[in-house]
């Protein structure tokens, strides 16, 4: 029985729903997160039987679950629950095989189908400059405000999610080679080991990270504050650059990764330090290429 969960592969789906749920409010997701999610597993043991044992749930099923909600079941399912119903499966199952209830992840395979929406908001170059005038202006004011330059720099060269960005210690920053900064993007699980990747940092990061040090005196966590307080950063940076549309996580990571494209990084390398598997990289690619197309 996996500790902590209470839980055997040899478990109903009837019986992991309730400590799937628990789980989810641990970690503290919305509770329409857990309804949609609850919901859909609930459609799950529809499909498969309640009385499923969550290790006898095989990729095979997972896949002919996917086909019967677009083409036999007679409830109609448009592409964003089908982009959210594969997402249930991936979390559900990636928490069985974390856990040890499971010994892989079945979900893992499944191709997940997102909705189909517009291309992504990449910055121009005349926009990132006018990004840096304002978060250089804000480092040198009276008093200094060190902190959006710094992850303004750190989210356009890296690239990295805002879950990464959130994760990072202190000691995944390594400056042994000052002229040569880096960050080493870390996950707890060993389920993600394999997005585990070493990162260049801009030559200027670490004058500008110990002036960040020694305004907020950091003693773990990079930033020891939640995400919403950096995106309200993000915002009042997008508003003294006259961004109307914003800035985000997101949008830098984009406009990293298009810059990056363009100046010819090989795709294989562009993949990995984005931490993208080969199959989101097959969604992923063409929209980059897209992008770096335009003026």
């Amino acid at each position: 029985m996996a500790e902590g969960v209470g839980l055997t592969a040899r478990s109903s789906l009837r019986e992991a729903i309730p400590a799937f749920q628990d789980y989810m409010r641990a970690r503290d997701f919305s509770q329409h997160t857990i309804r949609s999610f609850t919901s859909d597993l609930r459609i799950l043991g529809e499909y498969l039987g309640m009385e499923r044992a969550v290790g006898d749930i095989g990729t095979r099923d997972l896949n002919r679950f996917v086909h019967w909600l677009t083409e036999e079941r007679d409830v109609p399912c448009t592409p964003k629950s089908l982009s959210r119903r594969i997402t249930t499966l991936k979390v559900f199952f990636g928490w069985l095989a974390e856990t040890g209830v499971l010994p892989e992840d079945p979900a893992a395979p499944v191709i997940h189908r997102p909705v189909l929406t517009g291309p992504p908001r990449v910055l121009s170059d005349e926009e990132v400059a006018r990004v840096l005038e304002v978060t250089q202006a804000l480092r040198r004011r009276d008093p200094p405000d060190p902190r959006p330059h710094l992850l303004v720099t750190l989210l356009l060269h890296t690239g990295i999610k805002k879950g990464e960005c959130m994760n990072i210690a202190l000691d995944h920053i390594d400056l042994s080679d000052p002229a040569r900064p880096v960050l080493w993007v870390r996950y707890a699980s060993p389920r993600r080991k394999h997005k585990e990747r070493r990162l260049p940092l801009p030559a200027e990061w670490p004058a500008v990270l110990a002036e960040y040090r020694a305004q907020y005196d950091p003693q773990d966590r990079l930033f020891p504050c939640t995400a919403r307080n950096l995106e309200y950063v993000l915002d009042d940076v997008a508003q003294q650059a006259g961004l109307t549309e914003g800035l985000s996580f997101e949008m830098l990571r984009w406009t990293c990764a298009v810059r990056d494209y363009r100046a010819g990084m090989p795709p294989e390398k562009l993949r990995q330090k984005l931490g993208l598997t080969r199959i989101s990289w097959r969604e992923v690619e063409p929209k980059l290429a897209r992008l770096a197309e335009r003026e």
